[in-house]
């Protein structure tokens, strides 16, 4: 469980990456980035590693 909120918040930060570039989304994209920042947390407040 825990490799796929890695994964999903791998894809977040690259989602927000592109979209800060681009500008197509806005707003939408930080939420993104803030969402993959608190999969990251508590992934590491799990204390469980790969």
């Amino acid at each position: 469980m825990s490799s796929i909120l890695y994964l999903i918040a791998v894809i977040l930060v690259i989602g927000w990456i592109l979209g800060f570039f681009v500008y197509a989304v806005g707003s939408l994209i930080h939420i993104l980035l803030v969402l993959a920042v608190i999969a990251i947390l508590f992934r590491l407040i799990g204390g469980r590693s790969v």
